[in-house]
């Protein structure tokens, strides 16, 4: 009896600790994406801001469960209380699809976001994939398939600038005892 107890006291504590870290990082997507942004004056008014930043780090240092939650859930979240609603569905599924890719890349080939050169290969594969369902998400909201084209070149400089920031964050946040502990 001991033994299962303790199994399953480790099993509770483990899906607990990990609920506790996808709640925080959805809380530095949000909080990212929320307070250090930049309304775009060209396409459909879109934003430049580091929630991407928030999401390649989520990704690459916890995988790619953690990733695809921490973007859907913290961008989905911005757009929902931001003013932004019609947004969301768009959101949420083009953030969790780029979190789940940065995650899966990363973590491929037995790393786990410790491979510089895989996780800038994540974020750049992931680029075009949540650029289409942010272009699909507009075509379909304005009935158009030319005005989303507008957007894209904001869509890249967000991305770009989430990965000149992420990369070198990653690479210090893994030389931290935790990372060098747990990971």
């Amino acid at each position: 009896m001991q033994n299962i107890q303790g199994q399953t006291y480790t099993r509770t504590r483990t899906k607990t600790f990990d609920l506790v870290i996808t709640s925080i990082l959805a809380a530095l997507v949000f909080v990212a994406t929320a307070f250090i942004n930049l309304k775009l004056p060209f396409g459909q008014g879109g934003l430049i801001h580091l929630g991407t930043s928030m999401l390649f780090i989520s990704a690459i240092l916890f995988g790619p469960k953690k990733g695809a939650l921490a973007g859907a859930i913290g961008m989905g979240l911005f757009d929902i209380t931001g003013g932004w609603l019609i947004w969301a569905p768009t959101t949420i599924i083009s953030r969790a699809l780029q979190g789940a890719i940065v995650g899966k890349i990363a973590w491929s080939k037995g790393h786990k976001g410790d491979n510089v050169r895989l996780n800038i290969l994540a974020a750049v594969v992931s680029m075009p994939a949540m650029i289409a369902v942010y272009y699909i998400g507009q075509a379909i909201m304005y009935n158009s398939w030319v005005a989303p084209i507008a957007s894209i070149p904001g869509d890249i400089i967000q991305n770009v600038v989430g990965l000149l920031i992420a990369i070198p964050v990653c690479m210090v946040l893994k030389k931290t005892p935790y990372f060098k502990k747990n990971f």
